[in-house]
């Protein structure tokens, strides 16, 4: 119960309307304990006070509450999304705050004249159609595939597709029909992609149907070829149906979650439905590691989830749950959600919590496996307790050009990619490995201590003396010296498992044995640190061999840079064009020529 010197509960549940909104539970620190919604504010607040049976997590809560603050909402859908809102931006300890996962893929059809089949995560462009969501990138890359070698819909960006002169490999290997060089009609191609639509919305019998009746058409008109043609589209599409080991006899859309709370945690599986097929499914497990029911968990996911991604006609639950009427309303459709209701139903719903099971398993073993590393580690290095916090960082150019360093983050013996970092490196000698060391660890620990960033606890080095020696030199000028730093040096011939380990300045390096847990885990680290280093460095060494000399020019802008190009040939045929050449292309004055040429040469 909460502490009863903290406020009059009596007085306060007096003065709570009866209106829809949402309640915020708050610790005598002034930190957000829970938020949470209500159709009516004064049942629901007071459920808590008036309740003896409560779970533990919710007990707990409670007896850390000082105070309760209110906002009314004028519906219960108004109150769902505010309170979605507050609990992403608070994060509050004893709500089920499940990962803010937008980046569902979807297969997008542009809206162009002849439109691109296209992958797609982010935001929506308003003249594209988009299908989906799907579980993962898989998933979408099979349909793409599939919707490729069936309507033969082009899958190039625009930049390439507006510079084609002759078709590509794909319309070779009859994957694409070439609307880039007019070998299709335009009548023809959109067509295709009506077909390919009614596909993805998964109208899957009559696109069967259609195809069939052009295929007998093509036949009876002794147009054999095209027969053909039809006739391996039909029996592609037949095949991908047949291949479903879960299917319906619908084509409906249709969600599947399953929550299963087990001793390693709650889990949360996905799975999809889209047109009858069954898509595949993904695992998702709560930010907090408060314990909670299975139940209260997939009522937080639902709530959650469908405010960011637009429901399916039908979801199929694990568990009843009451009052989902908001969570619909606000996203605006229409949902069956209940328990399943057929063998089918239940058949997915079976495979949606084995699913879950295998993945709390996993992630289990997974944990497990990390801590067993870690410990390693600490008692390698003799460190009083092992690293929660590892960073790692590597540089990366080629003979001096496009200089970038990689700093990487592992906490609790896992990769944490949206924490990692590049440095282009600039103001440097070419090459010269340790300045640039120096420049990235000066940006990255500068904000840690000025207090605006997390201290790690474990700092590797990728190098031998000299780097480590570099690193030791910029933590003792920002007053970091305490952190603990390790140089990785590559053994001989740079075999793995032959690495040695820079544990301090004039201290003998620490070599591991091949198999032990703690060097696996920093060849792990290292080798990440590596591979960020080297994609930064393509990346900027590409962007500055392919930026043309045009582009810094003042006046040309992406189309006389085009007529330019095409009428000179290339870049080497502008660079050697007299001013006059230069002025009889269209929409060059002289003027603009003269700073041609001139910036040119």
């Amino acid at each position: 119960m909460p502490n009863p010197t903290a406020f009059d509960v009596k007085e306060f549940l007096a003065t709570l309307p009866e209106d829809p909104g949402v309640y915020r539970m708050i610790a005598a620190s002034g930190d957000v304990l829970y938020v949470g919604k209500a159709k009516n504010l004064r049942k629901r607040v007071s459920s808590y006070f008036q309740k003896t049976a409560q779970s533990p997590r919710i007990t707990l809560m409670l007896s850390q509450v000082a105070r309760v603050d209110i906002t009314a909402t004028r519906s219960e859908a108004e109150a769902l999304i505010l309170e979605n809102t507050l609990i992403k931006r608070l994060a509050p300890k004893y709500n089920i705050l499940f990962r803010d996962d937008k980046s569902y893929p979807y297969i997008m059809l542009s809206g162009d004249a002849f439109p691109r089949l296209a992958f797609h995560r982010g935001s929506f462009d308003r003249k594209s159609r988009y299908f989906g969501p799907y579980p993962n990138s898989i998933a979408v890359r099979e349909s793409i595939q599939l919707l490729q070698k069936t309507f033969l819909l082009r899958t190039c960006e625009n930049a390439v597709y507006a510079h084609r002169s002759r078709p590509c490999l794909l319309h070779q290997i009859r994957r694409c029909k070439a609307p880039c060089v007019g070998l299709v009609s335009k009548e023809e191609y959109l067509a295709d992609v009506r077909l390919a639509e009614l596909f993805l919305k998964g109208r899957h019998g009559e696109v069967v149907a259609r195809l069939t009746e052009a295929m007998e058409a093509a036949a009876e008109a002794l147009e054999f070829e095209q027969a053909a043609s039809l006739r391996d589209q039909v029996r592609a599409l037949q095949a991908v149906l047949h291949r479903q080991y879960v299917s319906s006899t619908g084509e409906e859309d249709v969600d599947i979650l399953a929550a299963v709370a087990e001793a390693g945690g709650i889990c949360v599986n996905l799975a999809m439905v889209r047109g009858g097929l069954h898509l595949g499914d993904r695992a998702h497990f709560p930010k907090s590691a408060a314990p909670c029911e299975a139940a209260e968990g997939l009522a937080a996911f639902v709530e959650q989830h469908y405010l960011d991604h637009p429901p399916p006609a039908r979801l199929i639950l694990s568990h009843e749950l009451a009052e989902l009427q908001a969570v619909f309303e606000a996203a605006g459709r229409k949902v069956v959600a209940g328990l399943p209701k057929n063998e089918m139903e239940r058949a997915w719903l079976a495979m949606a919590e084995n699913n879950a099971r295998i993945s709390i398993e996993a992630r289990r073993h997974a944990a497990n496996g990390a801590r067993q590393r870690l410990d390693a580690l600490s008692a390698a290095l003799a460190l009083p307790e092992s690293p929660a916090r590892i960073e790692c960082f590597d540089i990366s150019h080629t003979q001096g050009e496009g200089t970038v360093a990689s700093c990487v983050v592992c906490v609790d013996g896992a990769m944490k990619h949206s924490e990692y970092r590049r440095f282009n490196i600039a103001g440097i000698t070419p090459g010269d490995d340790y300045a640039a060391m120096r420049q990235a660890l000066t940006r990255r620990y500068e904000k840690v201590a000025a207090g605006e960033a997390i201290a790690p606890d474990l700092i590797l080095i990728d190098g031998g003396k000299g780097q480590f020696g570099v690193a030791r030199e910029v933590l003792a000028e920002l007053g970091l010296e305490h952190l603990t730093t390790v140089g990785v040096a590559k053994g001989e011939e740079r075999k793995a498992g032959l690495e040695s380990l820079i544990v301090g300045e004039g201290a003998e390096p620490v070599r591991l044995r091949p198999d032990s847990p703690a060097l696996h885990l920093i060849q792990e680290v290292r080798d990440e640190a590596h591979r960020f280093a080297i994609m930064g460095h393509r990346a900027r060494r590409a962007k500055a061999r392919g930026r043309s000399a045009l582009e810094d020019v003042p006046g040309v802008g992406p189309t006389r840079r085009r007529k330019l190009l095409a009428h000179f040939g290339g870049l080497a045929g502008v660079a050697a064009a007299t001013v006059e050449d230069l002025c009889r292309v269209e929409g060059i004055s002289r003027t603009l020529a003269e700073t041609i040429h001139r910036e040119m040469h």
